[in-house]
C-alpha cells in the first residue's frame, strides 16, 4: 500500500505539467495507483475482521469515504473561489492524501492483526 500511496504523490505536480499529455500521464497513473490502493484496502478490512463483521466495517469505511468526498467536493469549490480557479492547493491536498491515509493507518493499527471481537480467538 505504500509504494501505490508513494505513486500517487506526484499528481502534486500534475497542474504545473508543461504540456497536456505529461499532466495526463500523471494523473493516469494515480489513477491506477488509486485502484491497487482501493483493492489492498478492502483486503485489508476482510484480513482484519471475522466474516460476521467485513461488511459493517467495509459499509462503514464506504459511507465515511462518501462523506469525505461530500465535504471534500465543497471545500474544493470554496478554495477555487478563492485562488482564482488556481487547483494547485487542490491537487497537493490530493498528491498527499494517500500517504497521510496509509500513516494513519499504521498509527491505529501497527500490527495488522485480526481483530478479537467478543473475546473471541481467530
Amino acid at each position: 500500500m505504500l509504494i501505490a500511496a508513494l505513486l500517487i504523490v506526484p499528481t502534486m505536480l500534475a497542474p504545473a505539467a508543461d504540456n497536456l499529455w505529461t499532466a495526463v500521464a500523471i494523473v493516469s497513473v494515480a489513477a491506477a495507483a488509486h485502484q491497487w490502493w482501493s483493492a489492498n484496502l478492502f483486503t485489508t478490512a476482510s484480513d482484519m475482521f471475522p466474516r460476521r463483521a467485513v461488511a459493517s466495517v467495509v459499509g462503514l469505511g464506504g459511507f465515511a469515504g462518501a462523506m469525505g468526498g461530500v465535504l471534500f467536493q465543497r471545500i474544493t469549490g470554496r478554495v477555487l473561489e478563492a485562488t482564482n480557479n488556481n487547483y494547485m492547493a487542490i491537487f497537493v491536498v490530493c498528491g498527499l492524501a494517500y500517504v497521510t491515509a496509509w500513516v494513519v493507518i499504521h498509527l491505529l493499527v501497527p500490527r495488522l492483526e485480526p481483530a478479537r471481537l467478543d473475546g473471541e480467538e481467530r
